[in-house]
C-alpha cells in the first residue's frame, strides 16, 4: 500500500446529453491527470450524464408540460446502465492509465434515473457504486433516492476510498457511516459551487480525520446544446456551475485551493501518515465517541419494490419458482 502518491480533481464539464462525447472528454482528461502522475483521479458529480442545471423539466404543482417531458426523454437517454457498455468503458480508462477513479454518473435502472458516483481499481474492476441518498428540491422530481445497500468504503491499494456526493455531505448520520468503515479518501463530487463548500470539505476532514477530495463542474451555456433554455439566459459565455474544487487534509490543511476561473486539473501529494497523526487526539468512532450515550444503526440492506422470493418446499403449486432478484454490488480490493 502507498503511503505517499499525488490525487487530482478535475475540474470540467461534460457535453450535456450526449455522452459519447463526455466520454472522449473524460477519457482525455483523466489521460492528462495521469500523465502529471495522478494515481487517484475524481471527477465531479453527475459528470456523466449531466448536471442540467436552471431548467425546470416543466414542473408545476398538479402539472407537467410536453416540453418538460422531451427534456427528461433526452435526460434518460444520456443516463449510462451499471453493468452496461459506458460503465465498462470506465474501467478501461481507469486501467490504461492506471489510476484509481472515482467519477459521478447519472445511472439509469428501468424507467429511474440514480446520481451515483462510481468508484473503479487501477485494474479497471468496479469497486463500488454509491446512489445519492437524498436527492436536493428540484432534483427529486427527475432522480430517485439511493438505499443502505450502496453506503460502503472500498479498500485499495491506495487506502480505503468511499464517497459521500454533494449534499449527502450535510448528513451526520452519513459522514458517521463512512467513518466507521475507516474511510481514508474520502471523496465528494459535487455540483455545489458556493463559498460555504470549501468550510463544510475541511469541516470533514477534521471530523473524520481523512483527506477529502471534493472535484466539481464547472459549466457554461456553451457547454449544452441549443435546445437548452436555462433561466440564467442564453448566453454561451454564462457560467451555471463555476467550480470550487478542493483537496484537504485530516488536520484541516487545504492542499488544494478552490479556483473559479475555469476548468482546470489540479492535484495535491497524498500522505496516509497524516491520518494516524490525526487519529492521535481525535477518532469519532474509536476513542472520541461515546456508544453509551449516542449510537447510530444503520440499515443495508436494499429496498426492492418487488422481489420474487424462492417458492415454499411443499407447496401445491405447479407454477416454477422465480429466482430471488436483488440489485447492488459487491465491494472488493484491487
Amino acid at each position: 500500500m502507498s503511503d505517499i502518491f499525488k490525487a487530482a480533481v478535475v475540474q470540467a464539464a461534460p457535453v450535456l446529453f450526449n455522452t459519447p462525447k463526455t466520454m472522449e472528454k473524460l477519457d482525455d482528461l483523466a489521460r492528462d491527470a495521469a500523465g502529471k502522475g495522478a494515481r487517484l483521479v475524481v471527477f465531479p458529480e453527475a459528470f456523466v450524464g449531466g448536471y442540467p442545471k436552471g431548467i425546470d423539466f416543466g414542473a408545476r404543482l398538479g402539472m407537467r408540460s410536453p416540453e418538460g417531458r422531451e427534456d427528461f426523454r433526452r435526460y434518460y437517454e444520456s443516463a449510462i446502465d451499471i453493468p452496461g457498455s459506458t460503465a465498462s468503458r470506465l474501467g478501461e480508462i481507469a486501467r490504461d492509465n492506471g489510476v484509481h477513479l472515482v467519477v459521478g454518473v447519472i445511472e439509469k435502472d428501468g424507467g429511474t434515473l440514480y446520481c451515483t458516483s462510481l468508484t473503479y481499481g487501477s485494474s479497471g474492476r468496479l469497486l463500488g457504486k454509491h446512489r445519492k441518498l437524498m436527492p436536493t428540491a428540484l432534483e427529486r422530481l427527475v432522480w430517485g433516492f439511493g438505499d443502505g445497500s450502496t453506503i460502503a468504503v472500498a479498500d485499495t491499494l491506495l487506502g480505503r476510498i468511499g464517497s459521500v456526493i454533494c449534499w449527502e455531505n450535510y448528513m451526520p448520520q452519513l459522514r458517521m457511516a463512512m467513518y466507521a468503515q475507516g474511510i481514508e479518501l474520502y471523496c465528494a463530487p459535487t455540483v455545489d459551487d458556493r463559498d460555504t463548500w470549501l468550510p463544510t470539505m475541511r469541516t470533514i476532514a477534521l471530523e473524520g480525520r481523512c483527506f477529502v477530495i471534493s472535484a466539481c463542474q464547472y459549466f457554461t451555456r456553451a457547454d449544452a446544446p441549443h435546445h437548452y433554455a436555462p433561466v440564467q439566459g442564453d448566453n454561451p459565455e454564462t457560467v451555471l456551475i463555476r467550480g470550487g474544487s478542493c483537496i484537504i487534509d485530516p488536520l484541516g490543511t487545504i492542499l488544494v485551493e478552490p479556483d473559479f476561473t475555469g476548468e482546470t486539473i489540479k492535484l495535491a501529494e497524498i500522505d496516509r501518515r497524516v491520518i494516524a497523526r490525526g487519529k492521535y487526539d481525535l477518532d469519532v468512532v474509536g476513542h472520541y465517541s461515546r456508544p453509551d450515550v449516542f449510537r447510530l444503526s444503520v440499515d443495508t440492506r436494499p429496498k426492492l419494490a418487488v422481489a420474487f422470493e424462492p417458492q415454499s418446499i411443499g407447496s401445491s403449486d405447479l407454477a416454477p419458482a422465480i429466482p430471488f432478484v436483488t440489485r447492488g454490488d459487491v465491494t472488493c480490493s484491487d
